[in-house]
């Protein structure tokens, strides 16, 4: 097979393909940030002596955890609206999946992190006469964020990767723009293939850092 490449039709449409990169780090940044705050709520919470509380965020973690990411998208751009009354655009559902979708895994991270810190750290605040959130502020956290950051910078690279199944919304992200100029111009193994280099761009400095935390991090032996 002698097939003839052909890059001149990116060159011409490379701002739409720029502008969509655009968008996939928008929705990226946003959920990744808020899905991380709600994380780390809800892993307080995963550690709340209520029973009540605990299994109100367990009951969350699971849902989101053991359901397609595909399927939680479509659901909230076309069930959830049906309940609420308000319809989302397609943009703000991708956000509103991707978001939970995050907060339950780094729920997780977080909850292992919390639970991997000594009880004896807990009783030195409190005999300091720290509140506990005030011990959790200033003592506890800072050492679950420094032991759970590789975790949590791989939780990032793959939620990147996860954008790309919001095209299915017509998200005019990057591979939705890679979809629709393949569709146009009947040239995907072009277009796709600087498709998947912009993501290779995008999120190969996370992986570099993911690996280079967890060298920094790792516990001594």
């Amino acid at each position: 097979m002698n097939y003839q490449w052909d890059f001149s039709l990116i060159f011409q449409n490379f701002p739409v393909l720029l502008k969509g990169l655009g968008v996939t780090l928008e929705l990226w940044l946003i959920a990744g940030i808020s899905g991380t705050v709600i994380g780390l709520l809800l892993g307080i919470a995963r550690t709340s002596p209520q029973r009540w509380v605990t299994a109100l965020t367990r009951s969350f973690v699971e849902v989101f955890r053991n359901t397609p990411v595909l399927i939680q998208l479509i659901w909230f751009y076309y069930a959830f609206p049906v309940l609420v009354g308000i319809q989302f655009s397609t943009f703000g559902a991708a956000v509103l999946a991707l978001t939970l979708y995050t907060a339950a895994y780094s729920a997780e991270i977080f909850r292992a992190g919390l639970q991997s810190i000594e009880r004896g750290q807990w009783e030195g605040a409190k005999a300091l006469g720290m509140s506990q959130a005030k011990a959790l502020r200033r003592i506890i956290l800072p050492q679950v964020f420094r032991r759970m950051l590789p975790a949590l910078t791989n939780r990032m690279i793959e939620l990147a990767k996860v954008t790309s199944l919001a095209s299915i919304l017509t998200v005019n992200e990057l591979m939705y723009q890679g979809r629709l100029l393949s569709s146009t111009y009947y040239r995907p193994v072009e277009i796709l293939t600087v498709v998947a280099l912009l993501y290779f761009v995008l999120i190969w400095p996370g992986s570099y850092l993911a690996s280079r935390l967890e060298r920094r991090y790792r516990p001594l032996p």
